[in-house]
């Protein structure tokens, strides 16, 4: 497996080098959907200007980025565009190595299962066969770097990438055991954008002893961070940024045209509301699938990526990554095609209805909000679908697939 990966990964670097010299990359890097801003280039280059005359990032109100971020680049800036392309490749082999192991633990339990007559006699064609689960690893590295959503958010050079590598890393280091590197690696991404608290969750169903870890490295992070600047002024500026939303700067998220046509005296209720929602799916979702903590992860990852305050399509890359390993969900999904051609076309507007927008003036913040719903609507459908064909599928295995009512006759299965 290693020749074809190594193939998409030269594949992948030489498609992102093209574009670096390309006109296309300063097009991409102002495209809204590609950075926010928290994660723009151009805010990242600000902050290091200021850096370099002495004065805080944080004395304005343009960057927003985290210390480390600032410093990373303050050593790198001469390679940025290389950092990106490394960071994007790091990402995928961690998820190619997670999910090569996640894949041995799942063939493993089957096996436990079937040994104890957990599984119900007539459901042989819903277990996963090796042969079945060969060339997930490689579909998800393929799906990470040939993404274009993965693609454009290098070639911005948002700093979304770096975040994703993290969580990455993350995932890896929960699913081999390592209680110490997977709570290093959640503390760096809660750091980073804060929402990446939600997979606390899944990662204490892996892991126990988890929360002193995890709690002891983000102190030490944020204390770093505080040593490098000699100042605290960063808490507000990222963390203060995220969660009260100043910036109403159009994006593929939910809150900026609510907010621009909120009265002011309703704004802190309904700012506390939005970000409830990121939050709030977490414990239901740890009670109903606290025996599947990797479909936890991608189905918490993709709570984020929709209702963050500044999502950006690198963020819905990183979860549409893991489609491929729930493939033995296909069957029981109800509209998967309907809802790929949806973010598909959605995709594809997004640059028509800006620049009838701004530059025409044949439309106005509406159409593109429109677009922006019908979106995100698409991608919570996705999830639900998934969610739903992941129970179904649970449901038969124990069950069985021919379900007959009391008196003998064929039964459906509902999901309420």
């Amino acid at each position: 497996m290693a020749a074809p990966l190594v193939l998409v990964v030269l594949v992948a670097v030489t498609v992102r080098a093209v574009l670096y010299r390309s006109s296309l990359a300063a097009f991409i890097s102002e495209r809204v959907e590609v950075s926010s801003p928290l994660n723009a280039w151009k805010r990242v280059v600000e902050g290091l200007a200021l850096l370099d005359l002495g004065v805080s990032p944080y004395s304005g109100a343009i960057f927003h980025e985290t210390p480390l971020i600032i410093y990373l680049f303050h050593f790198l800036i001469e390679y940025a565009e290389l950092v990106f392309m490394v960071t994007d490749v790091l990402t995928a082999v961690a998820l190619y190595l997670a999910i090569q192991d996640f894949n041995k633990v799942v063939f493993k339990k089957q096996k436990l299962l079937i040994e104890l007559d957990k599984y119900a006699p007539d459901v042989a064609e819903l277990i996963q066969t090796p042969m079945e689960m060969h060339y997930i690893p490689l579909k998800v590295a393929l799906f990470y770097l040939l993404n274009p959503y993965t693609v454009m958010s290098c070639v911005a050079k948002s700093t979304c990438a770096i975040n994703n590598t993290v969580i990455a890393f993350f995932i890896l280091a929960t699913i081999k055991g390592s209680a110490f590197l997977s709570a290093v690696f959640l503390a760096l991404a809660t750091y980073q954008s804060l929402y990446p608290l939600t997979l606390f969750a899944p990662a204490l169903l892996y892991l126990l002893q988890y929360a002193a870890l995890y709690l002891c490295s983000l102190v030490v992070i944020i204390c770093l961070s505080f040593f490098l600047l000699n100042s605290w002024d960063f808490i507000p500026s990222v963390y203060g940024f995220i969660l009260s939303v100043p910036d109403l700067t159009p994006n593929i998220g939910l809150f900026w045209y609510f907010f621009a046509e909120m009265f002011e005296h309703f704004s802190l209720f309904f700012v506390c509301v939005f970000q409830i929602n990121v939050f709030f799916y977490t414990i239901p979702l740890a009670i109903k699938l606290k025996e599947h903590p990797v479909f936890f992860m991608f189905v918490q990852i993709a709570i984020i990526s929709i209702f963050k305050s500044y999502p950006t399509v690198g963020d819905i890359a990183l979860y549409m990554a893991f489609l491929p390993v729930w493939s033995h969900l296909y069957r029981f999904l109800r509209n998967i095609f309907i809802l790929s051609c949806v973010l598909i076309v959605c995709s594809l507007l997004f640059p028509v209805l800006w620049h009838l927008w701004i530059y025409a003036g044949s439309a106005n913040s509406n159409f593109y909000y429109a677009i922006t719903l019908t979106f995100n609507i698409g991608q919570i459908l996705l999830i639900s679908d998934y969610f739903y064909a992941f129970l179904r599928r649970e449901y038969y295995l124990t069950h069985g697939l021919h379900l007959t009512r009391q008196d003998g006759t064929e039964a459906m299965l509902v999901l309420k």
